[in-house]
C-alpha cells in the first residue's frame, strides 16, 4: 500500500480509536439519545459549513434519489441505530469492551458482502473471519 493511504488509515484509526474516551466521559451526563443527537447536530454543521465554504452545496442538491436513500439508509443504521446502541452500550460497560466487541463489524460487513455482492471467500478471509470471532470472544 502507497504512503497517503496509510497515513490517512493512521489518522482514521487515532481519530476513532479516541473518540470512545470522550463518548464514555460525554455519556456520564447525558442520555445516550442526547449523546447521538448532539455528535450529528455537530458533524451537520461542519459539514455544511465545509461544503459552503468550498463551493460544494450545490453538489449535494445534485444527487440523484437512489444514492439519496442508499446513503440515508446508511446514516439511519450507522448514525442513528448502530451509534444509539453503541453509546448506551458504553454508558453502561468497560470502553476496553465495549469497543472491541462493536468494532467487530467486518464479520458482518464480510459475511454480508460474500452474500449480497459475491464476494469470494478465500482462505485468508475465511481465517480473517475466525480471528474476529475469537477476538470477540476473549474479550467479551
Amino acid at each position: 500500500m502507497k504512503l497517503l493511504p496509510l497515513l490517512l488509515l493512521a489518522i482514521t484509526a487515532l481519530c476513532w480509536g479516541s473518540t470512545p474516551i470522550l463518548e464514555k466521559v460525554g455519556l456520564k451526563e447525558v442520555d445516550p439519545f442526547v449523546g447521538v443527537t448532539v455528535r450529528s447536530m455537530a458533524i451537520t454543521a461542519v459539514l455544511l459549513a465545509v461544503a459552503a465554504l468550498s463551493g460544494r452545496l450545490r453538489d449535494i442538491f445534485s444527487v440523484d434519489l437512489r444514492t439519496v436513500v442508499i446513503f440515508s439508509s446508511s446514516g439511519i443504521l450507522a448514525g442513528l441505530l448502530g451509534m444509539w446502541t453503541y453509546f448506551w452500550a458504553l454508558k453502561m460497560g468497560a470502553t476496553s469492551r465495549v469497543v472491541p466487541i462493536a468494532a467487530s463489524y467486518p464479520l458482518v460487513t464480510a459475511l454480508l458482502g460474500m452474500l449480497l455482492l459475491g464476494e469470494q471467500v478465500t482462505l485468508l478471509r475465511f481465517l480473517g473471519i475466525v480471528l474476529i470471532v475469537v477476538g470477540i470472544w476473549l474479550v467479551k
